[in-house]
């Protein structure tokens, strides 16, 4: 009996020696997409080919995309089990759908070829990012990238780097988006990480001041409002938002104040206000002429001058002249008359999910209750608020910002996936 079991338990070592082993071996293959990924978020955020141009000839986004395709593909870890992956796979399929029926069918084409881009990251984030040393990793990167791209933004005087992110409301709204993270990095650090946060904070802070988004500003008002309620140290956090505060009135230039006080002066009866209502009434006309499909993406522009006789404006238009050919200006004005009821079903979906399994890991993560056998968890918790108030940040600014086919939300849902999973590898139950 006792050789018995000694051959029991030599057998159960040698499976657990090669079982360490296969997952040892799987991590360093992990390894070379992984950087690759950090690679493409840098070219496609950091923009390098943008401020060399000879970088541009040689297309690098798109042959790291294209590599990171590869590597899912032989990887054999390509799956759609994800609620946001079958979402966005099915808003995917919308839009081939779309193709050949849209009035423009060449805007359809190149909004599906930027979202299916966005979709290999997605699937890279959430399949090789799978410990928590590389979502460290990650973090870091990300947020170098963003102090890259503010001191791009101070060079030009808050304008951004340019592609997606050259206007200044682009800038100020990716902006803001990164501010949760060194907000509650620092608020939960000590010595000198939690000095090194607030400096990243102030100068995030500053570089939003020097793009005068009004519609930033508002998101960036959201935004603190989140990171306050979300913090259980109400007086503390108050009054770290309070010296933000006086650091933003000291920094900020009469002009910015001009334009936060126009928000109020011109609302929605004169200046850009009003162009939006205008653009916006189109898009609702829009919309319920296309309700279940809409009118496919990108399409916005190039029909909504037929809409804008339809609803009587005639040859008069906006003041006497007709402004097609532009953007919604909207995240939520994009969806509906671009992709109808069913993109915007899909998208509302995948902000859902992305809800709930933050919920999840703020539960497994918080306090000394947490549920994980991991270093740090309370870290991973101020990392769940700091996506959570990301996204909040995202829906704000964009409802004045035509950003639904930018990076930035598609981007933040695989970081919350890939949180999900890093966190499911250190318990029992998720």
């Amino acid at each position: 009996m006792d050789r018995s079991i000694n051959n029991r338990m030599r057998s159960g070592g040698a499976r657990n020696r090669v079982r360490s082993k296969s997952l040892s071996v799987a991590k360093h293959e992990s390894l070379r997409p992984f950087y690759l990924l950090l690679l493409y978020l840098f070219l496609e955020y950091g923009r390098p080919q943008d401020l060399l141009p000879f970088l541009s000839y040689l297309h690098l986004p798109a042959i790291t995309i294209g590599l990171l395709g590869i590597f899912l593909v032989i990887s054999g870890k390509l799956q759609f089990k994800d609620n946001q992956t079958i979402l966005f796979f099915l808003l995917l399929c919308l839009m081939v759908v779309h193709g050949p029926i849209a009035v423009n069918n060449y805007w359809t084409l190149m909004i599906f070829l930027t979202m299916s881009f966005n979709f290999i990251v997605l699937l890279t984030l959430i399949h090789f990012v799978d410990d928590p040393e590389k979502f460290d990793k990650l973090i870091k990167t990300w947020l170098g990238i963003h102090v890259f791209l503010a001191i791009v933004g101070v060079m030009k005087k808050g304008k951004g780097i340019g592609g997606f992110l050259g206007d200044e409301n682009d800038l100020c709204m990716t902006l803001n988006m990164v501010i949760p993270f060194t907000f509650f990095l620092g608020l939960h650090s000590s010595g000198k990480k939690r000095f090194y946060f607030i400096c990243l904070t102030c100068f995030f802070l500053f570089v939003i001041i020097l793009t005068q988004s009004r519609g930033g500003f508002v998101g960036l008002v959201a935004t603190g409002i989140y990171c306050w309620l979300r913090t259980k140290r109400k007086l503390v956090t108050a009054l770290v938002v309070a010296m933000l505060a006086i650091f933003a009135v000291l920094i900020a230039p009469p002009d910015y104040w001009k334009e936060v006080r126009s928000i109020k002066e011109e609302g929605a009866r004169k200046g850009t206000g009003a162009e939006r209502m205008y653009t916006w009434e189109i898009g609702w006309e829009m919309f319920l002429d296309n309700p279940i499909m809409g009118v496919g993406q990108g399409n916005f522009p190039w029909v909504f001058r037929d809409y804008e006789i339809e609803a009587g404006y005639g040859e008069e238009g906006y003041h006497g002249r007709s402004i097609a050919g532009r953007a919604a200006h909207s995240i939520y004005f994009t969806v509906l008359p671009e992709l109808g009821l069913i993109g915007t079903f899909l998208f509302a979906g995948m902000i859902l999910y992305n809800i709930r399994d933050l919920t999840q890991i703020k539960t497994l993560t918080m306090g000394k209750k947490n549920r994980l056998g991991m270093n740090q968890p309370e870290k991973f918790y101020d990392i769940s608020l700091a996506l959570e108030g990301s996204m909040i940040s995202y829906l704000v600014s964009g409802a004045f910002i035509s950003i639904l086919y930018y990076p930035n939300f598609w981007v933040l849902t695989g970081f919350i996936i890939a949180l999900k999973k890093v966190i499911a590898l250190n318990t029992s139950k998720l």
